[in-house]
C-alpha cells in the first residue's frame, strides 16, 4: 500500500454500527442523520461532537464511535 498522508482522499469507505468495543481506525466520518457523536481518537481522547448536521463530513480521525450518547445516525467511516 502506498504512504498516505492526511491530504490525501479517502480510499475506502464502509457504514459504522456505533459501538463502546468495536475499533472503526477511520481518517473521517460522514454524519447522514443529525446528533451527537462520541468518539475516542487514536491518542485515547473521548469527545463528544453535539448537534452535528446531517451530510457533514467529520474530519476527525475516529478510532471508536461509541453507542453510548451518539444519537447521529446513518455514520459512514473512511479509511
Amino acid at each position: 500500500m502506498a504512504n498516505i498522508t492526511p491530504r490525501d482522499p479517502g480510499f475506502d469507505a464502509a457504514e459504522v454500527t456505533p459501538s463502546d468495543t468495536a475499533e472503526v481506525d477511520a481518517r473521517a466520518l460522514y454524519i447522514g442523520g443529525t446528533g451527537d457523536v462520541k468518539i475516542k481518537t487514536p491518542g485515547g481522547t473521548t469527545v463528544t461532537f453535539a448537534s452535528v448536521p446531517s451530510g457533514f463530513l467529520l474530519p476527525m480521525n475516529a478510532k471508536i464511535v461509541y453507542s453510548t450518547d451518539t444519537t447521529a445516525t446513518d455514520i459512514v467511516a473512511i479509511y
